[in-house]
């Protein structure tokens, strides 16, 4: 049985549809018009990526190979527009369509007040329709066109608020850092289509064992394995959509766009295409152990190092982003050791949990009248009991407590380093069983200063009409007109639903994605490399496997953290401070985020300007505008300024002239015809 093209091109356009007509059409359907049809396009998407995964999975469908449109040909070489939908390619529809529609259907409640609600709901119905694009392609144009776009519609969602300097600060951040990595990323596609002649994923992925002995010349007399540099170029370009180190600086800033958006960008889409794209490759990375190497050091220095930071945050939302960066790190280790439907089945799982825990924050900042700072929090609980109790289910999820969704998937990842023998897999095993610690630490600090202990916030008399701007500017911290409430039921119904899956998708899905070949074709792995065969032989059912956790290190750890948190900040909160001042080196190295913003901003920011200037003062001014511009002005001023000596007007100065002339021409005459030269060239 074969998929309907006609269903898959509406899973694509139908989100395009949405955001076309709210932002062409917003003044005329108005509010209540623009998220109703956006959220009709994205609902609609979602119910037939339902259908597409039902038909992959229990219908019998085959897998989906087509082009639809060629673009254009030169030669051999065709550019089309075409779609590759397989099981990992159904599944990420399934996430990416459902997240999109709980975010949107939460934005109705979110953005209420603001100003800027049409477009928003046509920017984030961009988004979906962008990310569909990338996860649909079967081939590298249309992947690279998804891949830019949804960079392109994150900068406009960022900088959203765009009266806020620190959100167009923000969005530009992350448009350069992601051009850094996508310049890799172009650089591997290039390489693709220089050694194996084709875009297309199929050929590509059939004909990549030729590239077996193939090598590059990099650097003058160094030969580099091509499916190697392939590889890393390919990953850069993760690096940077993903946020591993060194490119991650751009994440946690992003928190300056409006909440839903921190769900949408952190916990389904956008940070989790480079994940799914290595996933995509994996017959590419197969050829090369250097490159998973090099995958698996960057994604454990990212899991435990970004995670630390994440302890000193007080903005609620970016305790969050630092999880989102630190569970990053967790997917790229399992891509490292070989186990990408390890990888991609982390995504599907946290990326419930995490959208769970943005759209939580939101509510509690929409209750502390945009308040962000946990400091000034404390008690919020019996305000808010369903975003208190759904935000504990996501926070159980994320520090992998047995039976939770976050559980199957994150210690299955801990295990396979573990069994894994890839260079760097020690260290990586550090790493990613260090991390649990610390996702523990910040996450229940998070829960306890956030919701319990003591109020921390006063309630005053409301006076006058409070007014709602696009930046959200509000007083003296702590200080809130009204006592906090429960969010309207579009922001808690998709709390609700998010609460689900992100308790029972593991439970009933690990068995098959992990250690039954679910993915089947779509992920290609090598025996030798092959971690989750050795662990599947371990594996007597997801109860089991939940059980046996709770007799592992991790979850030890885990409970650790819990009891240090519970006792530092419910009944001992001075303790904090004097551990702060206990540990100020490590506290401001963590505060100061080991100040690779500070050397970027330094080198890259500042040394760009002054090389910027340099340009300017040495190139523009001094050759352009001095020598080439001006300086042939006033040689033909000096020129002009001595001819002009010439006509003075005087009879006798001309008279004077002509006779001057005749006299040369007739010496001339005679020199040249009858005298010396002349006779003798008649002698001749």
């Amino acid at each position: 049985m074969q998929l309907s093209t006609s269903i898959l091109l509406t899973i694509a356009l139908a989100p395009l549809v949405g955001c076309l007509l709210a932002g062409f059409l917003g003044k005329f359907l108005g509010r209540a018009g623009s998220h109703t049809v956006t959220i009709l396009g994205v609902a609609i998407s979602c119910a037939l990526s339902f259908y597409v995964l039902y038909q992959l999975t229990l219908g019998g469908a085959e897998t989906y190979n087509q082009n639809i449109y060629t673009w254009f040909q030169i030669g051999h070489f065709n550019a089309s527009v075409g779609f590759l939908v397989d099981r990992l390619t159904a599944m990420m529809l399934v996430v990416v369509s459902f997240v999109s529609l709980l975010v949107h259907v939460y934005t109705i409640g979110y953005m209420a007040d603001d100003d800027g609600y049409k477009r928003f709901f046509s920017y984030i119905s961009l988004f979906t329709f962008s990310m569909f694009m990338l996860v649909m392609s079967n081939n590298f144009m249309q992947l690279f066109f998804g891949w830019e776009a949804v960079g392109l519609v994150s900068y406009l969602l960022i900088g959203f608020w765009y009266k806020r300097p620190t959100a167009i600060f923000a969005n530009l951040k992350a448009f350069l850092v992601n051009r850094v990595g996508d310049f890799g990323f172009l650089l591997g596609i290039a390489a693709v289509l220089y050694f194996l002649g084709t875009l297309d994923y199929a050929t590509a992925f059939g004909s990549a064992p030729s590239l077996i002995g193939k090598t590059l010349q990099i650097t003058a007399g160094t030969q580099w394995d091509a499916a190697t540099v392939i590889c890393i170029c390919l990953f850069i370009g993760a690096m940077g959509k993903s946020a591993q180190v060194p490119l991650h600086v751009w994440l946690p800033d992003s928190m300056e766009g409006p909440t839903p958006i921190s769900a949408l960008i952190h916990a389904a889409t956008m940070v989790t295409a480079g994940i799914f794209m290595v996933a995509r490759m994996s017959p590419l990375f197969e050829l090369s152990s250097t490159a998973l190497s090099f995958v698996l050091v960057i994604g454990a220095t990212t899991a435990l190092f970004t995670g630390l930071i994440g302890i000193v945050q007080n903005d609620i939302k970016r305790v969050i982003a630092y999880s989102t960066l630190s569970q990053l790190g967790y997917m790229t280790v399992a891509l490292g050791v070989s186990m990408y439907s390890g990888a991609v089945y982390h995504l599907m799982t946290h990326a419930f949990f995490k959208a769970l825990l943005f759209l939580g924050a939101g509510s509690v900042i929409i209750a502390m009248h945009h308040e962000q700072d946990m400091r000034y929090m404390g008690g919020l609980r019996k305000y808010m009991p369903i975003t208190w109790i759904t935000m504990w289910i996501g926070s159980l999820a994320l520090v992998a407590v047995p039976f939770t969704s976050g559980f199957y998937s994150k210690d299955a990842i801990i295990e396979a380093v573990g069994e894994s023998h890839r260079w760097g897999a020690h260290y990586a095993y550090f790493c990613v069983m260090a991390g649990v610690l610390v996702t523990s630490l910040y996450t229940f600090r998070q829960m306890f200063l956030t919701f319990h202990g003591k109020e921390r916030f006063t309630v005053v008399a409301h006076h006058g009409h409070g007014h709602h701007d696009d930046d959200h500017g509000h007083h003296e911290p702590g200080v809130l007109e009204h006592a906090p409430k429960e969010s309207p039921w579009v922001v808690t119904l998709p709390l609700v639903l998010l609460a689900i899956p992100s308790l029972l998708v593991g439970f009933f899905t690990v068995g098959p994605m992990l250690f039954g070949n679910w993915f089947g074709s779509a992920i290609h792995v090598d025996e030798a490399n092959n971690v989750l065969a050795e662990l599947g032989q371990e594996f007597h059912g997801a109860t089991d496997m939940a059980l046996h956790g709770f007799w592992s290190l991790p979850f030890a750890l885990v409970l650790t953290a819990f009891v240090i948190t519970t006792y530092i900040y419910l009944f001992n909160p001075a303790m904090a401070g004097k551990i702060k001042s206990a540990l100020k080196p490590l506290w401001t190295v963590l505060d100061r985020k080991y100040w690779v913003d500070d050397v970027y901003f330094a080198v890259f920011a500042r040394g760009g300007v002054k090389l910027g200037r340099l340009f300017w003062k040495a190139g523009d001014t001094a050759v352009i505008d001095d020598t080439m511009v001006n300086g042939s002005v006033s040689v033909i001023h000096r020129i002009a300024a001595t001819t002009r000596r010439l006509q003075s007007g005087y009879l006798y100065h001309y008279a004077f002239a002509m006779i001057l002339g005749l006299i040369l021409l007739l010496g001339g005459y005679w020199f040249f015809g009858s005298g010396p030269i002349g006779s003798g060239l008649v002698g001749q």
